[in-house]
This record gives C-alpha cells, sequence and structure tokens, in this order.
C-alpha cells in the first residue's frame, strides 16, 4: 500500500508538476528569483513549526499562501485574483471528494483482503 501510494504521488507530480509549478510561478503571480526565495523561506518557517508542534497541514496550501502573501506585497494587483479564485474552490472540493475517495478505498480493501 505504501509503495502503491508512493507511485501514484510520482505519477501525479509527472502529470501535473510542470503545469502547477508554471501557475504558480506566473499565473498566479510573476515571481522573480527573491520572491520565490521569500515564499519559500515563509512557507519552510510555516512548515517547521507546525511540524514542531504536531499540526498537519498541506504544503500545497501553505505555499500557495506564501506565494499570494508575496505577490500582494508587491501590489494587490499583481496576484491574479480569479486564479486564487479558482484554486481555493479546488480546495473547498477537493478535500471533500478525497475524503470519500478514501472511505471508499478501504472499504474495497477490507472486502478484498478479509
Amino acid at each position: 500500500m505504501i509503495a502503491l501510494s508512493a507511485v501514484a504521488m510520482a505519477a501525479g507530480t509527472f502529470a501535473g508538476g510542470r503545469r502547477i509549478i508554471h501557475t504558480m510561478g506566473t499565473r498566479f503571480a510573476h515571481l522573480e528569483p527573491i520572491h520565490g526565495f521569500a515564499a519559500e523561506t515563509s512557507a519552510a518557517l510555516v512548515i517547521q513549526t507546525a511540524s514542531r508542534l504536531g499540526f498537519p497541514l498541506s504544503t500545497t496550501h501553505v505555499i500557495s499562501s506564501s506565494i499570494l502573501g508575496v505577490g500582494a506585497a508587491r501590489r494587490m494587483n499583481a496576484v491574479r485574483w480569479g486564479i486564487v479564485r479558482t484554486m481555493v474552490g479546488a480546495w473547498l472540493l477537493t478535500i471533500p471528494v478525497t475524503a470519500a475517495l478514501g472511505f471508499v478505498a478501504v472499504m474495497v480493501a477490507h472486502a478484498l483482503f478479509r
């Protein structure tokens, strides 16, 4: 199950990684290297702090929010807010959908391996 999960995550990253990086680095808010450094540093601090305190979080949400903050710090209209709305909508949709898929996967696994 661990190997299958790793393969699925790697396939997803391979399939959509370039598109996601392009969206985050140019379509969401245009980043120069210094802005990327600031976003990555702030995201790393948040992730490290949350990990030490035992809080679960989504690294994708953290880095997206960091990029949003860097773009907004430059100027508010540097961020393409329509893309932000679409992304937040996707987050709100994917959380319950993936929970349901996880439930189905466990039920199928229990049925197969009992």
